[in-house]
C-alpha cells in the first residue's frame, strides 16, 4: 500500500473528527458538517475520490456499514416504548410512514419523472428522521417539554421502523426485477421476507441466549455480537439476494425485546463505532456526489423539497393529533420539524448502487436527491426552529432546573425538595438500586452514564440548565463536570468538595473542575451522607419580618446546612462557599436540618415547651 493511500485513509479519520468537534461546538447535527466535509473533499477540491481509493471494495464496505447502522438502530426499538409515550407518538409512526411515503413517491415521480420503483424507494427513505439529528436540534431550540418528548421519541422509534420499511420496499423492487413473471417476483419477495424474518429471529434469539446465560465472556460481548451479526448478514445474502439488511434489522429488534439480555454495553459500543465508522462513511458517500447531478435535478428538486416539508409533514401532524390535547400552535411547530439523518443517507447510497446494477437508470438521482433533502431539512429547520418556537410561544422558559448526578439518599432528598418548590429536576445514576428508589419517590431519573451517546438521545434536559454533582463516583464526577461545563457554561455546574484529598498534590484535579467546587459551603459528599444517616432532612423555610435569617440560625444553633435560596422573584440559587447572600424577608431557604432543632430538644428535656412561633415548613 502506497504512502499516499495511507495518508488519504488517515485524513478521512481526521476530517471526520473535526466535523464531529465542530458540530459539538455549535450544537448542530454532526451529519450536516460531515456531508459538507465530504462535498468539500470530493467534488469541490477533488482531493478524495472514493471509487479510485477503494475500488471494488467500496460498496461491500458501505454495505457492511449500513448493516451495522440498521442493527444498532433496531436495538433501540422496544415495544414498550411505542406504547408508553402517548397517543401522538403512537399515531405518528404509522400515519407518518404512510403519508410521507405516499406524498414523497408522488412528488418524486411527477416532478422528476423518475420510475415508480425508484420514486417509491425515495418515499420510503424519507420517512426516517432519527435521533442523531433531532436531539441536537431540540437542545438548541428548547421547545416545551411535551413537544420535545414527541419529537425525540418519534425519532427514536421511527429510525428502525422507517429503515425496515425502506428495506422491504427495496427487497420488493429487487425481487420484481429478477422475476420474469408476476408469480416468480412474488416468490422471490416472499422468500426474501421469510428468510429475513426467520433467520433474523433465530440469530437474535441465539445471541440473546448467549449473552443472558454468559456463554460469552464479558470482554467478547461487543466484538462477538458485531462479528456474528456481520456473519449472519453475509449468510442471509447468500441464501436470498439482498435479504441481509432485513435479517439484521429483525435480529436487533428481537434482541431488544428479549428479557434480561444485557445489551447496554453493546449500545455503548455503538458510540465509539458511530464516531469512527459512520462519520467516515458519510464523508466517503458525500465525496461521491457530483454537483452536476444536483444541478440536473433543476427546480424540480425545490418542488420535491417543498412538498415534503410543507405538505407531507403538516398532513402527518394534523392527522396524528386527532383526539389529542395539542393546540394549533403545537401542531404548527411540530409540522416544521422533521430533519432527515444518518439512515437516509446511508441506505440511499447503497440502494442506488444496487438498483443501477439491475438496470434502473433513474436510480442515479436517488443519492443527490436524498442528500439535498438532508441538507435542506437540517439547515433550514436548525436555523428557523428557535425563532418559530418563540413566535408561536411554545419555547421552554429559562433553564433554571437542575440535573443531579447521583440518585443516592442525599440526592433524592434534595431532588424531592426542589420538586416541591416546582423547580425542574432530573436525577441520573449508574446504580440500579438508587434509580429504583428514585422512581419510587416519583422523581424523574435517567439510568446510565449522563455523558454517553445514549444519554444525548434519551436524557430529557428540557428546562434544565444546571448540574449538581452529588455522587461518590469520582471519575464519573470529573467526566460529567467537563461535559456539562461545555454544555451549560461556567457558573451553572456545581460540585462538592472532596475533603482532605483536596490538600494532597497527587489528588489535585484540574483547575477547570476546581472552579466548580464549593457547593453547599465546601461540604464533602461523605459529610452529607453522614448527616442524612443521622436523620437530617431537607426543610423549606420562609423568611419574614417576624422570622429573620438570624432567627433561623439561632433556631438550629448554626447546625443547619443551607443548600438553596429563592429570592422574592422566585429565582433559585445554589449556595456555594463564595456566596455573599443578603437574606431578607420574602426569601425562601432550602436547608438540611437536624432531626429536631437543638433548642427544642433542650426545652423539651427541661420541661413543657413555652409558647412561641416556629417558622419552618
Amino acid at each position: 500500500m502506497s504512502a499516499n493511500i495511507v495518508l488519504l485513509l488517515a485524513s478521512i479519520g481526521v476530517l471526520s473528527l473535526f466535523c464531529q468537534w465542530l458540530a459539538w461546538r455549535v450544537r448542530m447535527p454532526a451529519i450536516l458538517f460531515l456531508l459538507a466535509g465530504g462535498l468539500a473533499a470530493g467534488p469541490v477540491l477533488h482531493w478524495l475520490e472514493p471509487q479510485q481509493l477503494f475500488g471494488n471494495l467500496l460498496f461491500p464496505l458501505v454495505s457492511l456499514a449500513v448493516a451495522v447502522i440498521l442493527f444498532e438502530g433496531s436495538l433501540t426499538l422496544q415495544y414498550r416504548e411505542i406504547k408508553g409515550h402517548g397517543r401522538m407518538v403512537r399515531n405518528l409512526v404509522p400515519i407518518g410512514s404512510i403519508v410521507t411515503c405516499t406524498v414523497g413517491t408522488l412528488a418524486a415521480h411527477w416532478a422528476l419523472d423518475i420510475s415508480w420503483e425508484v420514486a417509491l424507494l425515495f418515499g420510503a427513505i424519507c420517512i426516517v428522521t432519527g435521533p442523531t439529528v433531532v436531539a441536537p436540534l431540540l437542545r438548541s431550540v428548547k421547545p416545551a417539554a411535551k413537544l420535545a418528548n414527541i419529537l425525540r421519541w418519534e425519532g427514536i422509534i421511527i429510525d428502525p421502523v422507517g429503515a425496515l420499511l425502506a428495506v422491504l420496499v427495496f427487497e420488493g423492487i429487487v425481487s420484481w426485477g429478477q422475476g420474469n413473471v408476476f408469480e416468480h417476483s412474488l416468490y422471490i419477495f416472499g422468500k426474501t421476507i421469510v428468510i429475513g424474518i426467520v433467520l433474523g429471529g433465530i440469530a437474535g434469539w441465539l445471541t440473546g441466549v448467549a449473552l443472558r446465560k454468559h456463554l460469552l465472556p464479558q470482554y467478547l460481548h461487543n466484538a462477538g455480537t458485531l462479528t456474528f451479526m456481520l456473519g449472519v448478514y453475509a449468510f442471509s445474502n447468500e441464501m436470498a439476494h439482498e435479504s441481509g439488511l432485513l435479517t439484521v434489522t429483525v435480529m436487533g429488534i428481537w434482541m431488544a425485546n428479549m428479557k434480561q439480555v444485557p445489551i447496554e454495553s453493546i449500545l455503548e459500543f455503538k458510540e465509539s463505532l458511530s464516531v469512527l465508522l459512520i462519520s467516515a462513511l458519510f464523508i466517503i458517500l458525500a465525496a461521491r456526489v457530483e454537483f452536476t447531478a444536483i444541478a440536473d435535478l433543476g427546480w424540480q428538486l425545490v418542488t420535491v423539497l417543498a412538498v415534503l416539508m410543507l405538505v407531507a409533514r403538516p398532513i402527518t401532524i394534523f392527522l396524528s393529533a386527532i383526539g389529542t390535547t395539542l393546540t394549533w400552535r403545537d401542531k404548527l411547530f411540530l409540522s416544521w420539524i422533521a430533519p432527515r439523518g444518518i439512515v437516509a443517507a446511508a441506505v440511499s447510497a447503497l440502494f442506488a448502487f444496487q438498483l443501477q446494477k439491475l438496470g434502473y437508470e433513474s436510480a442515479g438521482v436517488l443519492v443527490p436527491l436524498v442528500f439535498m433533502v438532508i441538507i435542506a431539512t437540517v439547515t433550514l429547520q436548525s436555523l428557523t426552529a428557535r425563532p418559530l418556537a418563540q413566535l408561536l410561544k411554545v419555547a421552554e422558559p429559562a433553564d433554571y432546573g437542575f440535573l443531579i448526578l447521583g440518585a443516592n439518599s442525599v440526592a433524592r432528598q434534595i431532588g424531592l425538595a426542589l420538586q416541591k418548590v416546582e423547580v425542574p429536576v432530573v436525577l441520573t445514576d449508574t446504580n440500579w438500586e438508587n434509580v429504583r428508589q428514585a422512581r419510587m419517590d416519583n422523581l424523574n431519573v435517567y439510568f446510565g452514564n449522563p455523558v454517553s451517546e445514549h444519554a444525548s438521545t434519551h436524557l430529557d434536559l428540557t428546562g434544565i440548565g444546571n448540574l449538581l454533582v452529588i455522587s461518590p463516583y469520582k471519575q464519573l464526577n470529573s467526566l460529567a463536570t467537563y461535559h456539562f461545563l461545555d454544555w451549560f457554561g461556567n457558573g451553572s455546574v456545581y460540585s462538592l468538595s472532596e475533603g482532605d484529598q483536596d490538600q494532597k498534590a497527587r489528588h489535585q484535579t484540574a483547575e477547570k473542575i476546581q472552579q466548580t467546587r464549593g457547593l453547599f459551603g465546601d461540604v464533602s459528599y461523605a459529610k452529607l451522607a453522614s448527616l442524612v444517616s443521622k436523620g437530617y432532612t431537607v426543610k423549606t423555610t420562609q423568611l419574614s419580618e417576624a422570622f429573620s435569617y438570624e432567627d433561623f440560625q439561632a433556631q438550629y444553633e448554626n447546625q443547619a446546612l443551607l443548600l438553596f435560596v429563592i429570592d422574592p422573584r422566585e429565582r433559585i440559587q445554589a449556595v456555594t462557599s463564595q456566596s455573599n447572600l443578603k437574606l431578607d424577608k420574602g426569601w425562601m431557604l432550602l436547608s438540611l436540618v437536624p432531626p429536631q432543632p437543638p433548642k427544642e430538644r433542650k426545652e423539651k428535656d427541661a420541661g413543657p415547651e413555652p409558647a412561641g412561633a416556629t417558622a419552618t415548613a
